[in-house]
């Protein structure tokens, strides 16, 4: 068997931390597998989805690296699911419903007063053709349910172990609107079973949509996957995360300067008992995937933990990896460069700054005007490397007596503006004779 799972966005808003999980989840085990992700844009919202949605939800995966085999649409798709509909009324497994959504929270009130479950009544099953017609002369359009056999459904999850449902429980779920349009559950099976998906992959807050998934599965004559639910993120606090956090959109960190390896090592690690950390590729990280790893407790999403990984994986980073990006910045001073100042870095744009102190022009700040006078006169000629500045704070020493911070911080303060940065053994030959000499007059260069 090929697996084969999907990843099921709506195009009605960009991917945020929550939903990308579950889509490098998917992707990891078909990397896993020798499988095959596919893309389904769930684009029936008419209302709602649109076309630059769709462009961004698929931008938005490629950057992160992530790759799917196929990319379907929804609303490309409607026949299918008109014929599967066509199937299951033939079956007497899809039948009309008549009652107003005022009508059916009352039922549902009434029932949960009597201290019984607001489960749906099936009344609809024995209405007569004429009081059909006679709603739907009243101007009502029925919505279509799906009949549930009253039975146990049974599924060995992939995450949650061994789970049943008492489909007698559940009230037959709504299918098709009174408008016409499709709900989530038909399409969607509709589609798996049509594109030979083997594994559905999703979030525990899709549990309760299972067992009638597997009946519909049944129903039109369908193998029924794997099912695994995988649990779900809240923020750092414990909460719920919010969509409308501009910092949780994959968008929002690109913008921001994150990588996107930092972004998917953090999204698959985190609520599983492999440690937080970098890695060098996507690869690596399906090699490593295990549903067995997943907890079932939510997982944090912390900001500020991701940035601080985006941090460890730039000080890993070898200068072929990034020279690309490097040079897009317009920041030069090649491997040397690099070595010097990517311990320092947050994201990668953080190196512009660091490019500027060598390259200038920069305004020192000069906090002693005879102390840097005196270096300026024990500066070495040139050529520089890596024991000049030793050399040269020796000497510095000895002429001014000064020794620890206040002998190191006001010639930083000079070259670089900053009281931290990379050591300056490495950035002084990159400086440069010329520009050390101006800054410690005070002069910008």
């Amino acid at each position: 068997m090929t697996v084969t799972v999907r990843f099921a966005p709506s195009p009605t808003g960009r991917l945020h931390a929550g939903n990308i999980r579950t889509a490098i989840i998917n992707a990891l085990f078909a990397g896993k597998e020798g499988g095959n992700l596919i893309l389904r844009l769930d684009d029936t919202d008419r209302g709602r989805s649109t076309k630059e949605f769709a462009r961004g939800i698929e931008e938005d995966i490629a950057w992160l690296g992530l790759t799917w085999s196929a990319r379907v649409r929804q609303s490309d798709r409607i026949a299918l699911y008109d014929a599967a509909v066509e199937k299951l009324k033939e079956m007497g497994r899809l039948y009309p419903a008549y009652e107003t959504p005022e009508e059916l929270d009352l039922k549902r009130k009434r029932q949960l007063a009597r201290g019984k479950p607001p489960v749906y009544d099936r009344a609809a099953l024995t209405l007569t053709d004429e009081e059909k017609a006679k709603f739907e002369a009243e101007g009502r359009t029925p919505h279509w349910r799906f009949l549930l056999e009253p039975r146990d459904v049974v599924w060995d999850d992939l995450v949650r172990g061994h789970q049943h449902v008492d489909a007698g429980s559940l009230s037959d779920p709504v299918l098709i609107r009174g408008d016409g349009t499709f709900l989530y559950i038909l399409p969607s099976v509709v589609d798996d079973i049509d594109l030979g998906v083997t594994h559905v992959i999703r979030g525990e807050d899709h549990v309760a949509n299972t067992a009638p998934q597997i009946q519909l599965f049944e129903a039109l004559g369908a193998v029924v996957p794997f099912f695994g639910h995988h649990n779900l993120l809240v923020g750092a606090d414990g909460q719920a995360l919010s969509k409308r956090d501009r910092s949780l959109s994959i968008q929002g960190m690109h913008a921001e300067g994150l990588e996107p390896l930092a972004i998917v090592s953090y999204a698959a690690t985190i609520g599983t008992s492999d440690p937080v950390a970098p890695h060098e590729s996507v690869d690596e990280l399906a090699r490593a995937f295990a549903f067995g790893k997943l907890s079932r407790a939510p997982a944090r999403f912390d900001p500020h933990e991701l940035r601080l990984l985006n941090a460890k994986l730039l000080h890993a980073r070898p200068f072929p990896a990034v020279a690309g990006q490097l040079e897009d910045l317009g920041v030069g001073g090649g491997e040397a460069f690099w070595e010097a100042v990517r311990g320092n870095l947050s994201v990668l744009a953080d190196a512009q700054e660091w490019w500027a102190v060598v390259a200038g022009p920069l305004e020192p700040v000069i906090e002693d005007t005879g102390f840097c006078d005196a270096a300026a006169k024990m500066l070495p000629p040139e050529p520089w490397g890596e024991h000049s500045w030793g050399e040269w704070t020796a000497a510095v020493k000895a002429e001014t007596g000064a020794k620890g911070k206040a002998l190191f911080q006001p010639l930083r303060l000079a070259l670089t503006g900053k009281t931290h940065g990379p050591e300056l053994k490495q950035l002084l030959p990159m400086i440069g004779r010329t520009r050390v000499l101006s800054r410690l007059r005070g002069e910008a260069a």
